[in-house]
């Protein structure tokens, strides 16, 4: 069969999509869309798991409805590093947390205590350090005894969850595996000495399986709901970023690739893991890739900012588009001041225009007046980001990339990828939009044999789906720009 679903969970949205191969096209269809976002409960902020799986299979049975059964698989993939806990009988303990949820605020200094940051790095294969990464989520709940991780028998990443809802297997994939912080690329294996420094249970953690698994048919349960004739569950590359970078419609690994959305992830592909002082010293991660790949990349805030700027702005009753805010960025002046996307300060606060003013006034800088001002300084910052890990990227690697290219929703903000290509003084191309579900159903079209190879469906997405270039402007201003950037940043 030549057609797949993928369930794709973002911060914001889930979507089923559908793809469907024919030639040397892969054709997108998305069929169910459902919201998502924290819900916060007595003061923590949850996800609602258990809505979100009956969104899917509302999703999987509408497709059924209304396009039959010839679907040779279904896959999920969502963001990283949050995980749920099940007791011994399978059961959830509780709604899994929301990463920006406050309970690790302050613990990673916390752990620091208990483990040096430098062992850290070493043992978790070299991965960033967040205060939201999973093992200081844990780390919270043992300093806090949680009833929770006392009661628990199994850890599962979110789209594991999801798959083990679908199929009953209970397997983490390698991708989101790396996002924890406590597994090792390198050995392939959960840093087990690690965990126990930090009194967190090595039983809970099930086998690591590598991304293009198939698990099986679905459930009898859920093939009854949905109608499908047990449908083949593949676990894709879980992690949405992972899965995006196998959709990168570039022909060699000569390029820098930016994945483009709430969150901006921007690095390289490698066969290999750079866990070294400098690496440590620049807080560049090693996560995991398709294939075997390993992908060097830094987390920066992304989109994040403006959307938070749109959500108090609608509170205070403008209720602005995203290309709204775009053009009113455009037309703003440029570089009234530089900000930090990932100072902590932008992290959660309950007003994001206000905390942006607040960071300039902070640092001795003129705020934005105008919310194209404030849109303006947000995206301006967030290129200088781009730049500034660019730049340590090649530093380690010892070597200039020729391109980027940009993947993802915010591939679609045609102003940041212009700022991202004058930045970063290189030709851009962005596109495509729908890259995670193109590599979530990239991977099931390998693993049930529709493909031999990533490298031959890569060169289908290649020549399915168009892209738009961004040439760069005049280098001065940005430099200019930049070095205010390097100033406060590396101080």
């Amino acid at each position: 069969m030549s057609n797949f679903i993928a369930l794709d969970l973002g911060a914001e949205s889930g979507r089923a999509v559908i793809g469907r191969f024919a030639g040397n096209r892969l054709q997108l269809e998305e069929a169910y869309r459902f919201p998502n976002g924290g819900v916060r409960v007595m003061g923590s902020l949850h996800w609602d798991a258990l809505r979100l799986f009956s969104e899917m299979k509302n999703g999987l049975t509408k497709i059924r409805q209304e396009h039959g059964q010839d679907f040779a698989s279904v896959g999920v993939d969502t963001w990283g590093i949050d995980f749920a806990l099940l007791d011994g009988s399978g059961a959830l303990l509780g709604s899994p947390y929301c990463y920006r949820d406050g309970r690790t605020e302050g613990i990673l200094a916390e752990a620091l205590q208990v483990v040096s940051r430098q062992e850290i790095y070493e043992r978790s294969g070299g991965i960033q350090f967040m205060e939201l990464n999973t093992l200081y989520q844990l780390y919270s709940m043992v300093v806090r005894r949680a009833p929770q991780l006392e009661a628990a028998a199994t850890f599962l990443m979110m789209p594991d969850l999801f798959h083990y809802w679908l199929t009953g297997r209970m397997k983490v994939e390698y991708t989101n595996a790396t996002t924890t912080q406590f597994y090792d690329s390198r050995r392939k294996a959960w840093s087990l000495d690690l965990l126990a420094r930090f009194g967190i249970p090595a039983h809970l953690f099930p086998e690591v399986i590598a991304a293009g698994t198939v698990l099986g048919p679905m459930r009898d349960e859920v093939a009854e709901e949905t109608g499908f004739d047990r449908l083949q569950v593949v676990a894709p590359a879980t992690h949405d970023t992972a899965s995006a970078v196998v959709a990168v419609p570039a022909a060699d690994e000569d390029f820098l690739w930016l994945s483009s959305g709430t969150w901006s992830l921007l690095g390289a592909v490698s066969d290999h893991a750079i866990v070294t002082p400098e690496a440590l010293g620049y807080n560049i991660s090693s996560y995991g890739g398709a294939g075997g790949t390993v992908l060097p990349w830094k987390n920066i805030a992304g989109l994040w900012l403006v959307q938070e700027c749109r959500r108090t702005w609608a509170r205070e009753g403008s209720g602005y588009s995203y290309d709204d805010l775009a053009h009113l960025a455009a037309a703003a002046r440029p570089f009234v001041a530089v900000i930090d996307p990932d100072d902590p300060s932008f992290f959660a606060p309950h007003d994001m225009p206000a905390a942006i003013r607040a960071y300039c006034e902070r640092t001795g800088q003129a705020a934005p007046e105008t919310h194209g001002e404030v849109v303006r300084t947000a995206l301006e910052g967030l290129a200088l980001r781009y730049r500034w890990v660019a730049d340590k990227l090649e530093k380690l690697w010892g070597r200039r990339f020729n391109a980027l290219h940009i993947v993802g929703g915010g591939s679609q903000n045609r102003l940041l990828c212009q700022f991202a290509a004058d930045s970063l003084q290189r030709p851009a191309v962005a596109g495509p939009i729908e890259a995670t579900a193109i590599g979530n159903i990239a991977l099931q079209a390998v693993a049930t044999g529709r493909f031999a190879s990533l490298a031959e469906v890569r060169s289908v997405i290649r020549d399915s789906f168009d892209v738009v270039g961004y040439e760069p402007g005049e280098a001065g201003p940005w430099d200019e720009a930049y070095a205010r950037f390097v100033a406060l940043v590396d101080k």
